[in-house]
């Protein structure tokens, strides 16, 4: 674990032996003592807002860095699907890096779409099991394609959304993409990046 270790030193005036005393060593209980700070560096949340609803080459090849530097990486695409890639079947790209994509027969990340309850359930599971890793740290590196249209299909709050970034563990880094994250979750993001295409 990285941590930042702060230091503080502190000066004791120490009286001068006189050569008539006895040596002794008087500890003073309401003097200061010197104190050792350990404060863990939390993982960043960074978040990618773009006009088109891919999964860039950039954030791939981070992920794929990652992984093959010996860290887990999870990528969740919540609202695109594959053929038999739900939890029961993810989809490994290096040993490191699980992906995994809706079990659904459609795509589902069309604006106009309404998701049967079915898709719903699909969709969550694949939330919920992304909650465990970031809460966990079970990846050190969680990628969450199309997090936005969680809040804006109403399938979770912007505040769960919120409360998962504030209370994941301190070993994971989190990257959220969307065509619209909600203000609140840019505000609380280590680093923000508008794409124009």
């Amino acid at each position: 674990m990285v941590a930042q270790i702060k230091t503080a030193q502190i000066k004791t005036n120490h009286p001068k032996n006189n050569q008539n005393q006895p040596h002794t060593n008087p500890v003073d209980p309401n003097s200061p003592k010197p104190s050792l700070i350990v404060t863990p560096i939390k993982g960043h949340v960074q978040v990618f807002i773009a006009p088109h609803r891919n999964l860039y080459a950039d954030i791939i090849a981070q992920g794929l860095r990652i992984a093959g530097q010996g860290t887990n990486v999870l990528l969740v695409q919540f609202f695109q699907t594959g053929i038999n890639q739900g939890l029961s079947n993810p989809r490994r790209l290096v040993e490191n890096l699980e992906w995994l994509r809706c079990e659904a027969q459609r795509d589902l990340s069309k604006d106009d779409l309404v998701l049967t309850d079915i898709e719903k359930s699909s969709v969550l599971e694949l939330w919920d099991y992304a909650k465990v890793a970031i809460k966990s740290a079970q990846a050190g590196l969680v990628i969450l394609d199309e997090a936005d249209l969680l809040v804006a299909r109403s399938l979770i709050t912007e505040d769960e959304l919120l409360e998962v970034l504030e209370t994941r563990s301190s070993k994971v880094n989190i990257i959220l993409i969307g065509a619209s994250i909600p203000s609140r979750i840019s505000e609380y993001a280590d680093q923000v990046t508008h794409r124009r295409s």
